[in-house]
């Protein structure tokens, strides 16, 4: 694994946009860092939700749930993708889990996937995100 200094771009961007989630810019940082066609691969959703403002819902809200224990513990990336691996506690409930992201050419996301475990951690997720989704309507 690289140092926090190599990172690309993109990866930078995405962390700092969790270091700040709770910023008035969030949707703008968002807008600027996901591309129009942007895929969000959701661990409880079967169909990718597909664009970009369906995608910056998901992670909208996923940084509320997620919640300020949020914390990223290890990162692999190349020159178009990165896969980080993060922990935190959804509803009592202990989550871990990894970001997988591919972005293109202009640095914008092109995909993001949510790979989470344990069970229990997962239901508690989905329960809270569902919960966050209609409430940002």
């Amino acid at each position: 694994m690289s140092t926090p200094a190599e990172r690309p771009a993109t990866v930078a961007r995405w962390h700092e946009l969790v270091a700040h989630r709770d910023a008035a810019d969030v949707d703008a940082r968002l807008h600027d860092l996901l591309a129009p066609a942007a895929v969000f691969r959701s661990p409880a959703v079967h169909q990718p939700q597909e664009g970009r403002e369906l995608t910056a819902a998901y992670l909208r809200a996923a940084l509320v749930v997620l919640g300020p224990e949020l914390r990223y513990e290890r990162e692999w990336w190349d020159e178009r993708s990165a896969v980080l691996e993060f922990a935190t506690v959804v509803g009592g409930r202990e989550v871990h889990g990894i970001d997988m992201l591919t972005w293109g050419d202009d640095g914008r996301i092109v995909d993001f996937t949510v790979m989470v475990r344990p069970l229990r951690g997962l239901e508690a997720l989905v329960e809270l995100m569902g919960a966050e989704l209609r409430r940002g309507r």
